[in-house]
């Protein structure tokens, strides 16, 4: 018997069909027919998930990749997990959906930024050092890979909270965007006021650049940045593009300092309350989800810095020279924050380190062993 509910259409597996739709669609007794069959199979566990992204799959990495979870995990278990999204904030800020996760009671996943994220799980501040990733191959490699899903296990003993996969939020790499100069090199960033999110380390990171950190909520950037509260900001060039940041900013670089992420967590204590094959479903799902947000989170972040450079005043893709004496002096003074201040292990710090020059290493001899001989 055919679970409309959970149909898709030549294999896509993108939101699901509504039931609404195939009644305008079809004869009064054919509508009557397929009614019955939505009721075939009732679920036996639900699984809430919570984001602040736009629900409009369009605009952003998460809410489509999520979608597509949806459609896998309903699809492969009959029903027997009802997936639901509810993105922009509906349930709560980051914080307070990953509190309702830990419980898994109302809400069972959350997906959290590294600022959030790190009050779960303090060791997952390492993730802001600047400079981390050359290149999409490395961060993809290090995201999906062995070493950061070990290490994300810490996250179940000190929050609750079990790793699902990481989403390149906003595609990731950063660009600064500002109303006084272009930005060519390090020198050009001294005395800039540059709005940061409420995060320590981008705080310690633009003062060790020079610059005058400005902790503002996302809802005041527009409004500082038209006023002179800020001079600056900068986000992933999506963002430039969405927000319109062009008619507040004159100048933008992409830099790549900070590589963004946001973080797909669900509550251990729910994953372990379900049957082992709907445990392996719902990792294998997550784990194709996240590749396909990849490549959604890139489009993005290609698309946003191509139209965003025909409206501000100048457009600079920093060199890599100048990225190399920006990591000098930012890298640093990062760790001394993050060891001293914030109090991570430094032994944690190295790994991720020599784990990431790793990566690197190896990226380069496969591409060019298969590629390039």
């Amino acid at each position: 018997m055919v679970n409309v509910k959970n149909a898709t259409l030549n294999g896509f597996s993108g939101k699901k069909l509504r039931l609404g739709n195939l009644v305008r669609k079809a004869s009064f007794g054919a509508a009557l027919s397929l009614a019955s069959l939505t009721n075939a199979h009732a679920a036996d566990y639900e699984m809430i998930i919570s984001h602040v992204f736009s629900e409009d799959p369009l605009t952003n990495e998460v809410q489509p990749s999520l979608m597509h979870f949806e459609s896998l995990v309903e699809t492969a278990t009959n029903g027997a997990i009802d997936v639901k999204i509810f993105g922009g904030s509906q349930l709560g800020s980051e914080v307070e959906s990953g509190k309702a996760a830990q419980k898994g009671l109302v809400m069972q996943g959350a997906v959290m930024s590294s600022g959030a994220m790190s009050s779960f799980y303090k060791d997952f501040q390492v993730m802001t050092a600047p400079f981390l990733f050359p290149n999409y191959l490395t961060a993809w490699a290090y995201f999906d890979g062995p070493y950061h899903a070990d290490f994300m296990k810490g996250a179940i003993e000190e929050s609750g909270l079990r790793y699902m996969g990481t989403f390149d939020e906003g595609g990731g790499f950063v660009a600064f965007t500002n109303n006084k100069h272009p930005i060519r090199t390090v020198e050009d960033i001294e005395g800039l006021r540059i709005r940061v999110e409420e995060n320590p380390a981008h705080i310690a990171i633009m003062k060790a650049l020079g610059a005058s950190a400005t902790p503002l909520p996302w809802g005041e950037v527009q409004t500082a940045l038209a006023t002179g509260l800020a001079d600056g900001q900068f986000n992933a060039p999506g963002i430039s593009k969405a927000y319109k940041l062009y008619d507040v900013n004159d100048y933008t670089t992409l830099s790549g300092h900070v590589y963004n992420t946001a973080t797909f967590m669900i509550s251990e204590k729910w994953f372990q309350s379900l049957p082992e094959e709907y445990r392996v479903i719902i990792a294998n799902a997550a784990r194709e989800s996240m590749k396909i947000g990849h490549g959604i989170a890139v489009m993005h972040s290609v698309d946003g810095w191509d139209v965003s450079c025909k409206e501000f005043k100048e457009c600079i893709v920093l060199s890599e020279e100048e990225k190399a004496k920006m990591a000098a002096v930012a890298m640093p003074a990062w760790r001394e924050w993050i060891t001293k201040d914030f109090g991570v292990d430094p032994v944690v710090v190295d790994g991720l380190m020599s784990e990431v020059q790793r990566l690197k290493a190896e990226e380069v001899a496969t591409s060019t062993s298969l590629y390039a001989n």
